[in-house]
């Protein structure tokens, strides 16, 4: 791919050697008169031909090549207004197309966003109208190749956005390329494999990252997860080569010159499922995309991400980021089906499976986040493939009680693109999850498993503090949904939380 620099557009526009532009235009009643003043003002020309098709119901898209540069080619992107318009479909589009140059011997890529105005009942800004178009360019720029023994070196590509309001469009760049470094942080983590991520190189990766922007982080070893009574995350890890470990930071937005805490801030904990790589444990998984386990701590990187992104953009709230970390792997020392778990809360947990082990390491870690007394908890988790069943690949479950905790969560998810929609968390379901040894079962049956999954959480969290649990199973793996989710892992939840937090 690119070494990529995205810059606003100077008012004279000056195309150099090996360039594309690329001009955005709204399929409406002149649209052939468009097209027509296209030609002059940019010195081309389409055939009759390209001009037939692109102005027909199925065309979107032509380009025509100049061979006297300035620039090299020019391309045509025709978007109708209809119901099928999406928030994504900027994104989406430039992703697409970054990836499509890719074997380019490009240098310079001019892109002309087009107003704002036609887009206004979409976009709920026009700042976040043209961040959209960065994170496309990102998007489509992510590749993780790092072991290619062929990959090809990176060349420098210049991206030139141009918009009517400048002023805006810096603030979108500066904001876009700040969450999609944070985007594509989570993204290596998610890919990388488990003989290179298990708990304690986790624990490693992400306090290096975290502490380069000044945020606080605590990393307990094994010793220090028994001293504090986890015992829900010791059961899941001692199967493993590989001792458990979990990570708290702080990120403390502060005051001026003084370095003060700002005063009223608001507090929000979010924490991550960090299972590193799951067999299933005991209970082993079957073969087939056991691979994909290598980002069962998808959670964990999500957090990870929100708390560079936060912080690289000051947002005005005080984050704490929790990450219990363990791998699941079947041995002699491993947890078994049957077994009785003390968690750091008192609370016991009868294991039925040994293959849910996600929402047993979480068990300690809602713990954990309700002592701090936020004034909010989220949970994100690759928790059940029963979510994936009751919503398929494009959306995250939520659970919550909290209706404004669930608007604002649902509302951010539209805005993204990061979907999320709301399941019942009803406290019927509680009886799925009853033991007759324990205090509660890690597995609730046959239905309703991403219910009861949420159901089990919740005994752990303190019923004073709003909680939502964001089932991520299916968003955070590879999709056919659009350009940017088809090849790796996606980085899911950190756009979605860096706008919710954006809004508090």
């Amino acid at each position: 791919m690119f070494k990529i620099k995205i810059k606003a557009g100077d008012k004279k526009i000056i195309y150099k050697n090996l360039s594309v532009s690329v001009k955005y235009i709204v399929d409406e009643k002149k649209l052939g008169q468009t097209v027509q003043n296209l030609e002059r003002v940019f010195n081309v020309h389409f055939s009759e031909l390209q001009k037939k098709t692109f102005l027909s119901e199925t065309c979107f898209e032509m380009s025509v090549e100049k061979p006297e540069g300035k620039p090299d080619t020019m391309i045509i992107s025709k978007i109708k207004l209809d119901e099928k318009f999406t928030v994504d479909h900027f994104r989406n589009h430039l992703a697409g197309l970054i990836q499509k140059l890719e074997n380019n011997a490009l240098k310079n890529l001019h892109i002309f966003i087009p107003a704002y105005s036609s887009f206004k009942e979409f976009f709920d800004s026009e700042e976040y109208f043209y961040q959209t178009f960065v994170e496309g360019i990102h998007y489509g720029n992510y590749k993780f190749d790092q072991y290619k023994s062929d990959k090809k070196a990176r060349t420098e590509l210049n991206v030139f956005l141009y918009a009517s309001n400048p002023k805006k469009l810096k603030s979108a760049i500066s904001r876009g390329d700040a969450i999609m470094d944070a985007v594509s942080f989570a993204k290596n983590l998610q890919n990388e494999p488990g003989v290179k991520v298990y708990p304690e190189s986790l624990a490693q990766i992400v306090s290096g990252a975290l502490r380069k922007e000044k945020i606080n982080v605590r990393i307990f070893d094994d010793k220090e997860i028994a001293r504090k009574k986890m015992g829900g995350l010791l059961a899941v890890g001692k199967g493993s080569d590989h001792p458990p470990r979990f990570i708290v930071a702080h990120y403390l937005p502060l005051s001026g010159k003084s370095g003060k805490r700002k005063n009223s801030l608001k507090r929000v904990a979010i924490v991550g499922k960090g299972i590193t790589f799951d067999s299933g444990g005991i209970s082993l998984k079957p073969a087939a995309k056991m691979g994909e386990m290598k980002a069962d701590m998808s959670g964990a990187a999500a957090v990870a991400g929100t708390l560079l992104a936060a912080s690289k953009l000051k947002l005005p709230v005080e984050i704490f980021g929790i990450i219990p970390s363990a791998e699941n792997m079947p041995s002699g020392k491993s947890m078994k089906p049957g077994d009785i778990v003390m968690t750091s809360s008192g609370k016991t947990v009868e294991i039925d499976d040994t293959d849910a082990e996600g929402r047993v390491i979480l068990s300690d870690a809602l713990h954990y986040a309700s002592k701090l007394k936020p004034d909010e908890i989220i949970d994100l988790a690759t928790l059940t493939g029963a979510c994936v069943v009751a919503l398929g690949e494009f959306a995250a479950g939520l659970f919550t009680k909290n209706d404004k905790l669930a608007d604002g969560l649902y509302k951010s998810g539209m805005k993204t693109f990061d979907r999320v929609w709301r399941l019942p968390l009803w406290d019927d379901y509680h009886s799925l999850n009853k033991s007759n040894v324990a205090d509660v079962k890690n597995l609730g049956g046959r239905w309703g498993g991403a219910i009861t999954a949420a159901k089990f959480l919740e005994n752990f969290v303190d019923k004073k503090i709003p909680w939502a649990h964001l089932d991520i199973a299916g968003p955070a793996f590879p999709s056919e949904l659009n350009n940017y989710t088809k090849t790796y892992m996606t980085g899911f939840g950190v756009r979605l939380l860096i706008e919710y937090l954006s809004e508090r």
